[in-house]
């Protein structure tokens, strides 16, 4: 069954506040490696029945829709209108839902140039951890004062309450989109891009091997002068899905995902590939954790790993400082007082 279920998932909330239950929120299980792995023990509470689209306004660059909705529903329905989720998410196992998507808070290869998750979504409606059904935002951009609790949604892994529907600004699909490899060290990604950002149009830029892949985008005129200017070899625009889906490290056990400032020369010969214009850097090296010489450079988060494996002691996600974690206990008292949702999912006290 399909459509609004949001009575249901109140239900369950009420039920798990009563006994004392956590509750492990999946959508389409596309993502339960990231973070701390949830006990098979825990009751699950599943989103994927809570499905439809509220509203879609093409006019207006924006669309309303359930968080149990599919992601490649989502992108069809925009596809039909020649629009798209700039931030682009990656769907991993194919079966994403939309809930999914914002509750990790991951963006794709135009974050650099387009921006982030967070900076799309212009409200949601949550159930909090007392069974309350609270909306935030709306579906224009706006200045409050305090915290801008939509956005904090984005990327808390379901900790602060169950994602019910999203309001997000789209953008539309560019006329022309092609991708280039540019043979180039890694020492001068920086300064190639530096040089070619002044006049062209670039959506996305990695370097991987001895090649520079920068991928183009915006109007045909503006392109093909782009094209003639710099050339390169013609590459895939599917190498962009391959990395954010993680296809290209499916045999790696251990993966390590680093943002830095696009200019650092943090780890920068270590990383086996360098995405959003040098401010993302993937380390493959088992047993190595690049937080002893990251320092106060960034932020590093284990993405994959063997769970047998992770050391009591390693954090998967930045550790905390002050007064960083505090503000993360106070929002968690008061959105989810009873602990209840995805208990040590993102970390091991809250």
């Amino acid at each position: 069954m399909t459509g609004d279920i949001t009575e249901s998932l109140v239900e369950q909330v009420k039920e798990a506040i009563a006994y004392e239950s956590p509750l492990v929120i999946e959508g389409g299980g596309s993502k339960k490696f990231y973070g701390y792995l949830q006990s098979d023990e825990l009751t699950r509470l599943y989103t994927s029945g809570h499905q439809g689209v509220i509203d879609y306004s093409p006019d207006e660059l924006v669309i309303q829709v359930r968080a149990g909705t599919p992601l490649s529903e989502v992108k069809k329905l925009l596809t039909e209108s020649d629009q798209m989720l700039a931030f682009e998410p990656p769907d991993f196992a194919g079966n994403a839902t939309i809930g999914g998507v914002i509750a990790t808070g991951l963006s794709g290869p135009r974050r650099p140039f387009a921006g982030a998750l967070r900076d799309f979504v212009l409200g949601v409606t949550v159930i909090t951890g007392s069974a309350e059904i609270l909306t935030f935002g709306g579906q224009v951009m706006k200045n409050v004062a305090g915290y801008d609790v939509s956005r904090l949604v984005a990327g808390s892994l379901g900790t602060l309450g169950i994602i019910l529907d999203v309001s997000l600004k789209v953008l539309p699909i560019p006329e022309l989109e092609v991708t280039r490899a540019i043979p180039v060290g890694r020492g001068g990604f920086q300064a190639l891009l530096q040089s070619m950002r002044q006049s062209v149009p670039i959506s996305a830029a990695a370097h991987e091997g001895d090649h520079v892949r920068v991928r183009l985008s915006g109007s045909e005129i503006a392109v093909k002068a782009a094209l003639k200017e710099h050339g390169g070899e013609a590459a895939e625009n599917n190498y962009w899905d391959q990395v954010n889906n993680l296809e290209r490290f499916s045999e790696i056990d251990e993966l390590w995902r680093l943002s830095v400032v696009p200019g650092s020369d943090v780890l920068l010969e270590e990383a086996a590939l360098v995405d959003w214009g040098g401010g993302l850097r993937w380390i493959i090296q088992p047993g190595f954790n690049p937080r002893e010489r990251l320092e106060e450079n960034g932020h590093a988060t284990l993405m994959k790993y063997k769970a047998e494996s992770l050391a009591p002691d390693l954090d998967i996600f930045q550790p905390l400082i002050e007064p960083v974690s505090g503000i993360h206990q106070r929002l968690k008292q008061q959105f989810d007082p009873k602990g209840i949702f995805n208990p040590g999912r993102m970390y091991r006290d809250l």
